[in-house]
């Protein structure tokens, strides 16, 4: 949802901006197949009640569907992503890490699939433009495991405690699925600050590789 509301701010900036996914797990220790569903992980996480967990998820639900993003909480499959972080960097080699983190996002929220069974991150990363066969060794191996475990290093270095965490120019931090305008208001004010200011008047010297241009009285 906050990576949409930034989408969505992007489009109405008129100036190019690099983003780049990073690597953060909200609970590392969460095994790859479990049988809670995401109304009893919540309560048990945070002692809330079941009825608790579903009138706090139907609220984000509603937040998702306002900028076009169908949440099915009922049937989300609890599991470890880290093998879809693993798989998310090392579409970042490939150029794409855009279209890998897209797929694997709409796999879980829309249409929970699986996505710390290796399978089902095999066939999602061949529909972004992988071999299978590239992408399966990748996910049997402990291939980009260590750059994983390099951006939560960095995640902890920069306080990060939830997502989303969105840091531009690593100066400004914005938390939580913010509004669009907020997004827009922050980047413009990046934006303006790395603006040059030219103090001088146009009277001085100038001179290039074409050399001098004296100004006329």
């Amino acid at each position: 949802m906050g990576k949409r509301r930034l989408e969505d701010a992007l489009k109405q900036i008129d100036q190019p901006v690099e983003v780049t996914y990073r690597c953060f797990e909200l609970d590392p220790t969460i095994g790859r197949d479990i049988k809670e569903n995401i109304y009893e992980g919540l309560a048990k996480k945070y002692g809330m009640s079941i009825a608790q967990a579903k009138a706090n998820t139907q609220r984000m639900v509603q937040m998702a569907k306002e900028v076009g993003l169908d949440y099915q909480m009922d049937t989300l499959i609890l599991t470890n992503t880290f093998d879809a972080h693993r798989l998310t960097m090392f579409a970042k080699q490939k150029g794409l890490m855009k279209e890998m983190t897209e797929r694997i996002l709409q796999a879980y929220f829309t249409e929970s699939k699986h996505i710390g069974d290796h399978e089902t991150l095999t066939d999602l990363a061949v529909e972004v433009g992988f071999n299978r066969e590239e992408a399966a060794k990748m996910l049997a191996s402990d291939e980009m495991s260590d750059v994983v475990r390099a951006d939560e290093q960095t995640a902890k270095q920069y306080g990060v405690t939830g997502v989303p965490f969105f840091l531009i120019n690593k100066k400004y931090a914005l938390t939580g699925a913010q509004p669009t305008e907020t997004f827009v208001q922050a980047l413009k004010k990046v934006i303006a600050e790395n603006q040059i200011t030219v103090l001088n008047s146009q009277d001085g010297l100038n001179c290039d590789d074409d050399g001098c241009e004296i100004p006329e009285k």
